[in-house]
């Protein structure tokens, strides 16, 4: 497949091709459907992703509520426990755009089952139709809601989790950067942050490159859903991908943070791309200037805020466009004295936890690191 890439080192490369050709017709059945005027690409893309319904787990109590408004569904230990229970809040993946409830049901009953937690899964409102800071306030809303009530659901104050997998470990990374300095609401005691993205100012870091065409992940798709989270459409996103949105001064103050001399060398022996200078476009950057907030790329907030962060598990993947900004954070909070437990996946992809029990789409790589972050989570 031309201008797509499956790497030999990548987890079971024959069913990742597999996988690749499922998106591509779906993208293709997708634009067909919405030029004959059935249905958005979008529409059908959710509705393809949507999972099937779960009968009962014979171990779990499972409820759909609405927490400060914002749908929920719980997940509870049906065992019976010595003393409240770690909770887990969990924001799922999908570009902010895609995901649900019903797509990560199998990723959220096991990780209730086998750490033996309360698992809170969010259904945050998703882009185009609801715009940043839209995802972020609902996780934050509904993360708060749950910290004034943990008595409820037998939730130990000092045992509280926030995870998230790509744009569900954005809006986790945010979210705990929200409530670092809160004195009214139980500090939380860890951050779960799987291949997250977080940074929207450089789109040529060396993983980038090195995995362009890499599925589930492309580079032009991160920066069509990081567009489309910001703006609601995707109209500069070449200008993005060049890096002529941000400011040169802007750049340079970043660079500390941002840059591949922050990603250790042996990330690099796949090949770095020097970058062109680019000319900077003043419109494009008031197009998208709130790039530039820590709720939307958390990798730009300040030393005095990441020094306040809980404990914190980064899970990274070699084939993975994000593996850079995953690099990137656990630098900067081990730079500011946050304990890091750092999981690389060497034959993972973009989108493999998700693809856990996926209608035969599993792959044990995946399984892996989702046990990686149960062992994690048996610590707290």
């Amino acid at each position: 497949l031309p201008g797509y890439d499956i790497p030999p080192g990548v987890n079971q490369p024959a069913k990742l091709r597999l996988v690749l050709t499922v998106l591509l017709g779906t993208a293709a059945l997708g634009r067909i459907l919405e030029k004959t005027g059935l249905c958005s690409q979008i529409t059908f893309g959710r509705y393809v992703r949507q999972g099937r319904k779960l009968g009962l787990d014979p171990k779990l109590f499972i409820q759909d509520l609405q927490f400060n408004e914002v749908p929920v569904r719980v997940y509870q230990p049906k065992a019976t426990s010595d003393g409240p229970r770690r909770g887990i809040l969990f924001f799922h993946g999908g570009g902010w755009v895609f995901g649900s409830l019903d797509t990560y049901e199998k990723v959220c009953r096991y990780l209730s089952r086998e750490s033996d937690s309360v698992v809170v899964s969010v259904q945050y409102r998703l882009a185009p139709e609801h715009k940043y800071p839209a995802a972020y306030e609902d996780c934050l809303n509904a993360t708060q809601h749950f910290l004034q009530h943990l008595q409820h659901y037998g939730v130990d104050p000092a045992r509280v989790i926030v995870c998230g997998d790509s744009a569900g470990g954005n809006l986790a990374a945010a979210v705990s950067q929200t409530l670092a300095g809160s004195s009214e609401l139980p500090k939380l005691r860890a951050q779960i942050l799987i291949y997250p993205g977080l940074q929207a100012l450089d789109f040529n870091l060396p993983s980038y490159h090195q995995n362009r065409g890499v599925p589930l992940l492309f580079r032009e798709r991160a920066a069509f859903f990081a567009l489309l989270y910001l703006n609601g459409d995707a109209v500069h996103m070449q200008e993005v991908l060049e890096g002529s949105h941000i400011p040169p001064e802007m750049r340079l103050k970043y660079r500390k943070w941002v840059s591949p001399d922050n990603i250790p060398e042996e990330f690099k022996v796949r090949g770095v791309k020097p970058l062109r200078p680019t000319d900077f476009i003043a419109e494009v950057y008031e197009a998208v200037k709130r790039f530039c907030e820590p709720n939307l790329c958390p990798l730009l907030a300040e030393d005095s805020v990441v020094h306040q962060l809980p404990e914190s598990f980064i899970l990274t993947c070699e084939y993975d466009v994000l593996r850079d900004d995953g690099l990137l954070y656990k630098k900067r909070l081990e730079d500011n004295g946050v304990r890091v437990t750092w999981y690389h996946l060497e034959d993972g992809f973009h989108g493999i936890i998700s693809l856990y029990d996926y209608c035969g789409f599993s792959f044990p790589s995946g399984k892996r690191g989702l046990d990686r972050v149960v062992n994690f989570l048996k610590t707290l």
